[in-house]
């Protein structure tokens, strides 16, 4: 990949976060997403390697906090899917 960021929402749907982009976007438009602990409501944030997520997605599921380990190419199956980040917790 040419460039050493990806947008947020981007990310989330090439890690399988949501059935589509747009669903994608709806979720960080919520502003419940933090990137590096910073609350963010823009599905166009810049997510790089190493940044660390923080994804409560919805009431009943645990807090998902992930490492980025990797910038998406594409949608594949779920096994590429979870290459893209190291899980640092889920409570």
């Amino acid at each position: 990949m040419m460039s050493d960021y990806q947008r947020l929402d981007q990310w989330l749907y090439y890690a399988r976060v949501a059935k589509t982009r747009s669903l994608c976007a709806a979720i960080v438009s919520k502003g419940r997403i933090r990137i590096n602990r910073q609350v963010t409501d823009k599905p166009h944030a810049k997510l790089r390697v190493g940044d660390v997520l923080t994804l409560p997605l919805r009431p009943q599921e645990p807090i998902r906090v992930w490492r980025i380990a990797e910038l998406g190419c594409r949608r594949g199956p779920a096994a590429e899917a979870s290459q893209l980040y190291e899980i640092i917790q889920e409570e």
